[in-house]
Protein backbone atom coordinates (compact mmCIF):
# COMPACT_ATOMS: atom_id res chain seq x y z
CA UNK A 1 0.00 0.00 0.00
CA UNK A 2 1.11 3.35 -0.95
CA UNK A 3 2.12 5.44 2.31
CA UNK A 4 -0.78 8.02 3.22
CA UNK A 5 -3.86 5.33 1.23
CA UNK A 6 -6.43 4.65 3.02
CA UNK A 7 -7.28 1.33 5.44
CA UNK A 8 -10.47 1.71 4.57
CA UNK A 9 -12.05 3.52 1.42
CA UNK A 10 -15.37 4.82 1.43
CA UNK A 11 -17.95 4.02 -1.14
CA UNK A 12 -21.10 5.59 -1.97
CA UNK A 13 -23.86 3.60 -4.55
CA UNK A 14 -25.91 6.44 -6.05
CA UNK A 15 -29.40 5.09 -7.34
CA UNK A 16 -30.74 1.69 -5.50
CA UNK A 17 -33.34 0.20 -8.45
CA UNK A 18 -32.48 -3.54 -9.51
CA UNK A 19 -28.87 -2.80 -10.38
CA UNK A 20 -28.11 -0.43 -7.18
CA UNK A 21 -30.01 -3.47 -4.75
CA UNK A 22 -27.58 -5.78 -6.14
CA UNK A 23 -24.51 -3.99 -6.00
CA UNK A 24 -25.10 -2.97 -2.66
CA UNK A 25 -26.09 -6.89 -1.68
CA UNK A 26 -22.43 -7.87 -3.06
CA UNK A 27 -20.94 -5.19 -1.41
CA UNK A 28 -21.96 -6.12 1.66
CA UNK A 29 -21.61 -10.03 1.49
CA UNK A 30 -18.51 -10.75 -0.27
CA UNK A 31 -16.72 -7.62 2.04
CA UNK A 32 -13.66 -9.87 2.61
CA UNK A 33 -13.35 -11.26 -0.94
CA UNK A 34 -12.83 -7.54 -2.24
CA UNK A 35 -10.60 -6.51 0.70
CA UNK A 36 -8.17 -9.35 -0.43
CA UNK A 37 -8.30 -8.25 -4.36
CA UNK A 38 -7.84 -5.09 -3.61
CA UNK A 39 -5.92 -4.73 -0.94
CA UNK A 40 -8.21 -2.53 1.29
CA UNK A 41 -11.71 -2.02 3.13
CA UNK A 42 -14.47 -0.76 1.08
CA UNK A 43 -16.59 0.68 3.21
CA UNK A 44 -20.38 1.44 2.09
CA UNK A 45 -21.27 4.67 3.62
CA UNK A 46 -24.05 6.04 1.60
CA UNK A 47 -27.05 4.82 -0.58
CA UNK A 48 -28.40 7.96 -2.31
CA UNK A 49 -32.25 7.59 -3.61
CA UNK A 50 -34.49 10.17 -4.66
CA UNK A 51 -37.17 8.58 -1.60
CA UNK A 52 -36.23 7.29 0.98
CA UNK A 53 -40.05 5.70 2.04
CA UNK A 54 -39.90 3.90 -1.14
CA UNK A 55 -40.27 0.06 -0.41
CA UNK A 56 -36.81 -2.31 -0.99
CA UNK A 57 -35.43 -4.98 -0.99
CA UNK A 58 -34.11 -5.88 2.93
CA UNK A 59 -30.85 -6.40 1.70
CA UNK A 60 -30.75 -2.94 1.75
CA UNK A 61 -29.73 -0.89 5.03
CA UNK A 62 -31.90 1.60 5.20
CA UNK A 63 -29.70 3.52 7.56
CA UNK A 64 -27.25 4.23 4.44
CA UNK A 65 -30.68 5.70 2.69
CA UNK A 66 -30.31 9.35 2.08
CA UNK A 67 -32.05 11.61 -0.43
CA UNK A 68 -29.14 13.81 -0.13
CA UNK A 69 -27.08 12.72 -2.96
CA UNK A 70 -25.32 15.36 -3.53
CA UNK A 71 -23.38 15.52 0.02
CA UNK A 72 -23.28 12.03 -0.07
CA UNK A 73 -21.17 12.14 -3.46
CA UNK A 74 -18.46 14.79 -2.78
CA UNK A 75 -17.81 12.94 0.76
CA UNK A 76 -16.77 9.37 -0.92
CA UNK A 77 -13.85 7.75 -2.16
CA UNK A 78 -15.60 5.79 -4.64
CA UNK A 79 -18.67 6.53 -6.19
CA UNK A 80 -21.13 4.60 -8.27
CA UNK A 81 -23.81 6.07 -10.16
CA UNK A 82 -26.50 3.65 -11.29
CA UNK A 83 -29.40 6.50 -11.63
CA UNK A 84 -29.88 6.81 -15.26
CA UNK A 85 -30.78 9.88 -17.11
CA UNK A 86 -28.67 13.19 -17.50
CA UNK A 87 -29.63 14.70 -14.98
CA UNK A 88 -29.14 15.29 -11.65
CA UNK A 89 -26.73 12.49 -12.72
CA UNK A 90 -24.16 14.41 -14.93
CA UNK A 91 -23.90 17.05 -12.16
CA UNK A 92 -23.33 14.39 -9.27
CA UNK A 93 -21.03 12.57 -11.15
CA UNK A 94 -19.24 15.95 -11.76
CA UNK A 95 -19.28 17.04 -8.37
CA UNK A 96 -18.25 13.50 -7.61
CA UNK A 97 -14.69 13.61 -9.77
CA UNK A 98 -14.43 17.49 -8.73
CA UNK A 99 -14.21 16.35 -5.16
CA UNK A 100 -11.68 13.55 -6.03
CA UNK A 101 -13.59 10.32 -6.37
CA UNK A 102 -12.99 8.04 -8.71
CA UNK A 103 -16.27 7.31 -10.02
CA UNK A 104 -18.34 4.01 -11.62
CA UNK A 105 -21.31 4.87 -14.09
CA UNK A 106 -23.77 2.23 -15.93
CA UNK A 107 -25.03 5.28 -17.36
CA UNK A 108 -25.13 5.06 -21.18
CA UNK A 109 -26.98 8.08 -22.16
CA UNK A 110 -25.00 10.35 -20.24
CA UNK A 111 -21.75 9.38 -21.54
CA UNK A 112 -22.73 9.04 -24.89
CA UNK A 113 -24.34 12.78 -24.50
CA UNK A 114 -21.43 13.92 -22.24
CA UNK A 115 -18.47 12.06 -21.98
CA UNK A 116 -15.89 14.11 -23.16
CA UNK A 117 -16.21 16.74 -20.41
CA UNK A 118 -16.64 13.51 -17.60
CA UNK A 119 -13.32 12.41 -19.60
CA UNK A 120 -11.86 16.17 -18.93
CA UNK A 121 -13.21 15.98 -15.48
CA UNK A 122 -11.88 12.98 -14.28
CA UNK A 123 -7.84 13.72 -16.23
CA UNK A 124 -8.21 16.74 -14.29
CA UNK A 125 -8.86 15.63 -11.05
CA UNK A 126 -6.20 12.41 -11.72
CA UNK A 127 -9.27 9.84 -10.67
CA UNK A 128 -10.60 7.12 -12.28
CA UNK A 129 -14.12 7.03 -14.18
CA UNK A 130 -15.04 3.25 -15.49
CA UNK A 131 -17.96 2.38 -17.18
CA UNK A 132 -17.93 -0.71 -18.48
CA UNK A 133 -21.40 -1.71 -17.30
CA UNK A 134 -22.60 1.52 -19.65
CA UNK A 135 -22.16 -0.68 -22.63
CA UNK A 136 -23.45 -4.48 -22.66
CA UNK A 137 -23.79 -5.44 -19.44
CA UNK A 138 -21.61 -8.48 -17.95
CA UNK A 139 -19.63 -9.20 -21.19
CA UNK A 140 -16.09 -7.07 -20.57
CA UNK A 141 -16.24 -5.50 -24.15
CA UNK A 142 -15.19 -2.05 -22.52
CA UNK A 143 -12.19 -2.83 -21.27
CA UNK A 144 -11.13 -5.60 -24.33
CA UNK A 145 -11.16 -2.38 -26.74
CA UNK A 146 -9.99 0.12 -24.86
CA UNK A 147 -7.01 -1.90 -22.99
CA UNK A 148 -6.25 -4.97 -24.31
CA UNK A 149 -6.78 -3.55 -28.37
CA UNK A 150 -4.61 -0.37 -27.54
CA UNK A 151 -2.19 -0.95 -29.84
CA UNK A 152 -3.90 -2.73 -32.69
CA UNK A 153 -5.79 -0.94 -35.09
CA UNK A 154 -9.37 -1.86 -35.19
CA UNK A 155 -11.27 -1.47 -38.42
CA UNK A 156 -14.93 -2.13 -37.73
CA UNK A 157 -17.14 -2.92 -34.95
CA UNK A 158 -20.49 -4.62 -35.02
CA UNK A 159 -22.71 -5.76 -32.50
CA UNK A 160 -25.78 -6.66 -30.62
CA UNK A 161 -25.97 -4.56 -27.92
CA UNK A 162 -29.48 -4.35 -26.66
CA UNK A 163 -31.16 -7.32 -24.61
CA UNK A 164 -34.85 -6.31 -25.33
CA UNK A 165 -35.00 -6.39 -28.55
CA UNK A 166 -32.79 -9.28 -29.04
CA UNK A 167 -35.49 -11.49 -27.55
CA UNK A 168 -37.98 -9.78 -29.24
CA UNK A 169 -36.30 -10.48 -32.72
CA UNK A 170 -35.72 -13.92 -31.45
CA UNK A 171 -38.99 -14.97 -30.01
CA UNK A 172 -40.81 -13.57 -33.44
CA UNK A 173 -38.14 -16.07 -35.21
CA UNK A 174 -38.46 -19.03 -33.32
CA UNK A 175 -42.01 -18.54 -31.81
CA UNK A 176 -43.38 -17.23 -34.89
CA UNK A 177 -44.95 -14.09 -32.36
CA UNK A 178 -45.54 -10.95 -33.79
CA UNK A 179 -44.07 -7.39 -32.53
CA UNK A 180 -46.84 -6.60 -30.38
CA UNK A 181 -47.23 -10.24 -28.31
CA UNK A 182 -43.39 -10.59 -28.22
CA UNK A 183 -42.85 -7.17 -26.47
CA UNK A 184 -45.68 -7.78 -24.49
CA UNK A 185 -43.92 -11.28 -23.35
CA UNK A 186 -40.47 -9.73 -22.98
CA UNK A 187 -42.15 -7.05 -20.33
CA UNK A 188 -44.18 -9.97 -18.29
CA UNK A 189 -40.29 -11.65 -18.15
CA UNK A 190 -38.69 -8.09 -17.00
CA UNK A 191 -36.76 -7.74 -20.16
CA UNK A 192 -38.64 -4.87 -21.18
CA UNK A 193 -39.45 -1.20 -19.16
CA UNK A 194 -43.16 -0.35 -19.32
CA UNK A 195 -41.88 1.99 -21.69
CA UNK A 196 -40.07 -0.04 -23.87
CA UNK A 197 -39.08 3.23 -26.59
CA UNK A 198 -35.49 3.61 -26.14
CA UNK A 199 -35.12 -0.18 -26.22
CA UNK A 200 -37.43 -1.04 -29.67
CA UNK A 201 -36.49 2.58 -31.51
CA UNK A 202 -32.74 1.79 -30.79
CA UNK A 203 -32.02 4.62 -28.59
CA UNK A 204 -30.34 2.38 -26.03
CA UNK A 205 -28.49 0.77 -28.92
CA UNK A 206 -27.14 4.04 -30.20
CA UNK A 207 -25.95 5.06 -27.25
CA UNK A 208 -23.72 2.01 -26.65
CA UNK A 209 -22.66 2.09 -30.25
CA UNK A 210 -21.74 5.99 -29.85
CA UNK A 211 -19.46 4.59 -26.81
CA UNK A 212 -18.22 2.07 -28.87
CA UNK A 213 -17.08 4.06 -31.72
CA UNK A 214 -15.47 6.85 -29.46
CA UNK A 215 -13.44 4.02 -27.73
CA UNK A 216 -12.58 1.61 -31.00
CA UNK A 217 -11.30 4.59 -33.17
CA UNK A 218 -9.76 7.45 -30.91
CA UNK A 219 -12.31 9.77 -31.78
CA UNK A 220 -15.53 11.52 -30.37
CA UNK A 221 -19.01 10.34 -31.10
CA UNK A 222 -21.95 11.49 -29.75
CA UNK A 223 -25.66 10.20 -29.39
CA UNK A 224 -26.74 12.90 -32.71
CA UNK A 225 -23.73 11.21 -34.78
CA UNK A 226 -25.35 7.85 -34.92
CA UNK A 227 -28.47 7.41 -37.82
CA UNK A 228 -31.23 5.43 -35.80
CA UNK A 229 -34.02 2.97 -37.20
CA UNK A 230 -35.58 0.54 -34.55
CA UNK A 231 -37.39 -2.71 -34.84
CA UNK A 232 -41.15 -1.65 -34.45
CA UNK A 233 -41.76 -1.76 -38.34
CA UNK A 234 -40.01 -5.48 -38.12
CA UNK A 235 -43.00 -7.93 -39.54
CA UNK A 236 -44.24 -11.51 -39.46
CA UNK A 237 -43.48 -11.22 -42.98
CA UNK A 238 -39.72 -10.05 -42.80
CA UNK A 239 -39.01 -12.71 -40.74
CA UNK A 240 -40.63 -15.61 -42.74
CA UNK A 241 -38.58 -13.82 -45.98
CA UNK A 242 -35.12 -13.16 -44.12
CA UNK A 243 -35.76 -17.45 -43.14
CA UNK A 244 -36.16 -18.05 -46.63
CA UNK A 245 -32.88 -16.38 -48.03
CA UNK A 246 -31.10 -18.04 -45.21
CA UNK A 247 -30.61 -15.04 -42.48
CA UNK A 248 -32.29 -14.35 -39.62
CA UNK A 249 -33.21 -10.29 -38.49
CA UNK A 250 -30.97 -8.72 -35.81
CA UNK A 251 -30.80 -5.00 -34.52
CA UNK A 252 -27.36 -4.04 -35.17
CA UNK A 253 -24.94 -1.19 -34.08
CA UNK A 254 -22.55 -1.09 -36.21
CA UNK A 255 -19.21 1.31 -36.11
CA UNK A 256 -16.13 1.38 -39.43
CA UNK A 257 -14.02 3.79 -40.85
CA UNK A 258 -15.19 4.40 -44.46
CA UNK A 259 -14.37 7.69 -46.72
CA UNK A 260 -16.40 10.64 -47.92
CA UNK A 261 -15.88 12.87 -50.55
CA UNK A 262 -11.75 12.01 -50.24
CA UNK A 263 -12.14 12.39 -46.39
CA UNK A 264 -11.85 9.50 -43.85
CA UNK A 265 -14.28 8.88 -41.49
CA UNK A 266 -16.52 7.29 -38.91
CA UNK A 267 -19.77 5.19 -39.94
CA UNK A 268 -21.57 4.73 -37.08
CA UNK A 269 -25.62 3.65 -37.23
CA UNK A 270 -28.15 1.49 -35.53
CA UNK A 271 -30.91 -0.66 -37.12
CA UNK A 272 -32.38 -4.16 -38.13
CA UNK A 273 -30.49 -5.52 -40.40
CA UNK A 274 -30.42 -9.28 -42.06
CA UNK A 275 -27.57 -11.57 -40.61
CA UNK A 276 -26.62 -14.74 -42.56
CA UNK A 277 -27.87 -17.95 -40.12
CA UNK A 278 -23.94 -19.47 -40.44
CA UNK A 279 -22.69 -16.15 -39.18
CA UNK A 280 -22.12 -16.25 -35.04
CA UNK A 281 -24.45 -12.94 -34.38
CA UNK A 282 -27.27 -15.47 -36.33
CA UNK A 283 -27.48 -17.33 -33.09
CA UNK A 284 -27.39 -15.33 -30.05
CA UNK A 285 -30.71 -15.77 -28.66
CA UNK A 286 -32.78 -14.04 -26.16
CA UNK A 287 -31.42 -11.36 -24.41
CA UNK A 288 -28.04 -11.81 -24.97
CA UNK A 289 -25.21 -9.63 -26.42
CA UNK A 290 -22.23 -10.18 -28.90
CA UNK A 291 -20.24 -7.90 -30.17
CA UNK A 292 -17.88 -8.46 -33.14
CA UNK A 293 -14.43 -6.59 -33.18
CA UNK A 294 -12.47 -6.69 -36.28
CA UNK A 295 -8.70 -5.14 -36.06
CA UNK A 296 -5.44 -5.69 -38.54
CA UNK A 297 -3.47 -7.85 -36.14
CA UNK A 298 -5.51 -9.91 -33.82
CA UNK A 299 -8.57 -10.45 -36.30
CA UNK A 300 -12.19 -11.19 -35.24
CA UNK A 301 -13.01 -11.40 -31.85
CA UNK A 302 -16.27 -11.69 -30.17
CA UNK A 303 -17.33 -10.87 -26.88
CA UNK A 304 -20.37 -12.45 -26.15
CA UNK A 305 -22.72 -13.23 -22.55
CA UNK A 306 -25.61 -11.52 -20.58
CA UNK A 307 -26.11 -8.13 -21.64
CA UNK A 308 -28.31 -6.86 -18.52
CA UNK A 309 -30.05 -7.68 -15.23
CA UNK A 310 -29.05 -6.87 -12.14
CA UNK A 311 -26.57 -9.66 -11.27
CA UNK A 312 -24.68 -9.80 -14.95
CA UNK A 313 -24.41 -5.82 -14.79
CA UNK A 314 -23.37 -5.71 -10.82
CA UNK A 315 -20.40 -8.06 -12.05
CA UNK A 316 -19.57 -5.50 -14.59
CA UNK A 317 -19.28 -2.27 -11.73
CA UNK A 318 -17.64 -4.09 -8.88
CA UNK A 319 -14.85 -4.82 -11.42
CA UNK A 320 -14.24 -1.42 -12.06
CA UNK A 321 -14.55 -0.96 -8.11
CA UNK A 322 -11.78 -3.70 -7.58
CA UNK A 323 -9.77 -1.92 -10.45
CA UNK A 324 -10.92 2.19 -8.97
CA UNK A 325 -9.78 0.44 -5.52
CA UNK A 326 -6.62 -0.83 -6.43
CA UNK A 327 -5.91 2.57 -8.12
CA UNK A 328 -6.24 3.78 -4.79
CA UNK A 329 -4.23 1.66 -2.58
CA UNK A 330 -1.20 1.65 -5.05
CA UNK A 331 -1.40 4.66 -7.55
CA UNK A 332 -2.15 4.59 -11.08
CA UNK A 333 -5.05 5.88 -13.37
CA UNK A 334 -7.37 4.29 -15.92
CA UNK A 335 -6.60 4.97 -19.24
CA UNK A 336 -7.73 8.59 -20.65
CA UNK A 337 -9.77 9.25 -23.20
CA UNK A 338 -7.85 8.95 -26.39
CA UNK A 339 -9.66 11.15 -29.27
CA UNK A 340 -5.98 11.78 -31.31
CA UNK A 341 -7.94 10.68 -34.38
CA UNK A 342 -10.74 12.67 -34.36
CA UNK A 343 -12.41 10.97 -37.36
CA UNK A 344 -15.25 13.09 -38.48
CA UNK A 345 -18.88 11.47 -38.41
CA UNK A 346 -19.99 10.62 -42.26
CA UNK A 347 -23.56 11.53 -43.62
CA UNK A 348 -25.82 8.77 -43.18
CA UNK A 349 -26.01 9.13 -47.31
CA UNK A 350 -23.01 8.39 -47.40
CA UNK A 351 -22.57 4.59 -45.51
CA UNK A 352 -22.72 1.97 -48.13
CA UNK A 353 -23.97 -1.70 -47.58
CA UNK A 354 -26.20 -4.58 -49.50
CA UNK A 355 -29.95 -3.77 -48.69
CA UNK A 356 -32.84 -6.62 -49.63
CA UNK A 357 -35.87 -4.71 -51.37
CA UNK A 358 -39.68 -6.47 -51.37
CA UNK A 359 -42.02 -5.63 -53.48
CA UNK A 360 -45.72 -6.20 -54.34
CA UNK A 361 -45.93 -6.12 -58.39
CA UNK A 362 -48.34 -6.52 -61.32
CA UNK A 363 -48.11 -10.03 -62.68
CA UNK A 364 -48.03 -8.80 -65.92
CA UNK A 365 -44.29 -9.04 -68.65
CA UNK A 366 -42.08 -7.18 -68.98
CA UNK A 367 -41.81 -5.87 -65.12
CA UNK A 368 -38.40 -7.17 -64.22
CA UNK A 369 -36.88 -5.33 -66.81
CA UNK A 370 -38.65 -2.20 -65.71
CA UNK A 371 -37.62 -2.40 -62.25
CA UNK A 372 -34.38 -3.06 -63.23
CA UNK A 373 -33.57 -0.03 -65.80
CA UNK A 374 -34.93 1.93 -62.51
CA UNK A 375 -32.36 0.11 -60.28
CA UNK A 376 -29.09 0.24 -62.77
CA UNK A 377 -29.92 4.24 -63.84
CA UNK A 378 -29.34 4.86 -59.94
CA UNK A 379 -26.12 2.83 -60.06
CA UNK A 380 -26.99 0.26 -57.89
CA UNK A 381 -26.14 -3.61 -59.06
CA UNK A 382 -28.38 -6.26 -58.71
CA UNK A 383 -27.40 -9.66 -57.04
CA UNK A 384 -30.08 -11.49 -56.80
CA UNK A 385 -33.68 -11.62 -57.33
CA UNK A 386 -36.96 -13.70 -56.60
CA UNK A 387 -40.00 -15.03 -55.87
CA UNK A 388 -41.44 -13.89 -52.82
CA UNK A 389 -44.61 -14.62 -50.85
CA UNK A 390 -48.12 -13.74 -52.12
CA UNK A 391 -50.92 -15.07 -52.90
CA UNK A 392 -50.70 -15.38 -56.71
CA UNK A 393 -54.49 -14.32 -57.27
CA UNK A 394 -53.22 -10.69 -56.09
CA UNK A 395 -50.49 -10.23 -58.15
CA UNK A 396 -46.58 -11.47 -57.62
CA UNK A 397 -43.87 -10.38 -55.31
CA UNK A 398 -40.25 -9.92 -55.86
CA UNK A 399 -37.06 -10.05 -53.46
CA UNK A 400 -34.36 -8.19 -54.59
CA UNK A 401 -30.77 -8.22 -52.93
CA UNK A 402 -28.67 -5.58 -54.32
CA UNK A 403 -24.23 -5.31 -53.92
CA UNK A 404 -23.03 -2.87 -51.96
CA UNK A 405 -24.77 0.60 -52.40
CA UNK A 406 -25.07 3.87 -50.94
CA UNK A 407 -27.61 5.14 -48.84
CA UNK A 408 -28.10 7.86 -51.34
CA UNK A 409 -28.52 6.05 -54.24
CA UNK A 410 -30.71 3.42 -52.38
CA UNK A 411 -33.38 6.26 -51.13
CA UNK A 412 -33.34 7.32 -55.21
CA UNK A 413 -34.08 3.94 -56.43
CA UNK A 414 -37.15 4.00 -53.96
CA UNK A 415 -38.33 6.71 -54.87
CA UNK A 416 -38.59 5.96 -58.29
CA UNK A 417 -39.71 2.80 -58.03
CA UNK A 418 -42.61 3.84 -56.02
CA UNK A 419 -43.85 5.82 -59.15
CA UNK A 420 -43.65 2.99 -61.38
CA UNK A 421 -47.35 1.01 -62.52
CA UNK A 422 -46.23 -1.83 -62.24
CA UNK A 423 -45.17 -1.75 -58.38
CA UNK A 424 -48.01 -2.07 -56.31
CA UNK A 425 -46.80 -1.37 -53.00
CA UNK A 426 -42.37 -2.06 -51.19
CA UNK A 427 -43.49 -3.78 -48.48
CA UNK A 428 -39.99 -3.55 -46.90
CA UNK A 429 -36.52 -2.49 -47.70
CA UNK A 430 -33.93 -4.22 -45.31
CA UNK A 431 -29.76 -3.74 -45.06
CA UNK A 432 -27.55 -6.95 -45.43
CA UNK A 433 -24.75 -7.33 -43.06
CA UNK A 434 -21.95 -9.80 -41.55
CA UNK A 435 -21.28 -11.11 -44.92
Amino acid sequence: MNDGAPATLRVAVLGCGVVGTEVVRRLLTNASELHARTGTGLELVGIGVRSTATPRDPVVPTELLTEDLHGLATSADIVIELMGGIEPARALVTGALAAGASVITANKALLAQHGPELYEAADAARVDLFYEAAVAGAVPVVRGVRESLAGDKITRVLGIVNGTTNYILDEMTSGGLDFEKALAQAQELGYAEADPTADVEGLDAAAKAAILASLAFHSRTSLDDVPVQGITSISPEDIASAAQTGHVIKLLAIAEQGTYDGVGGLAVRVHPALVPVEHPLASVRGPFNAVFVEAEAAGTLMFYGAGAGGEATSSAVLGDVVAAARHRVNGGKAPSESAHAALPPMPAQAVHTRYQMRLDVLDVPGVLAEIAAVVAAHGVSIETVRQGMRDPDEGAALVIVTHSASESALAATVADLDTLEVVERITSILRVEGT
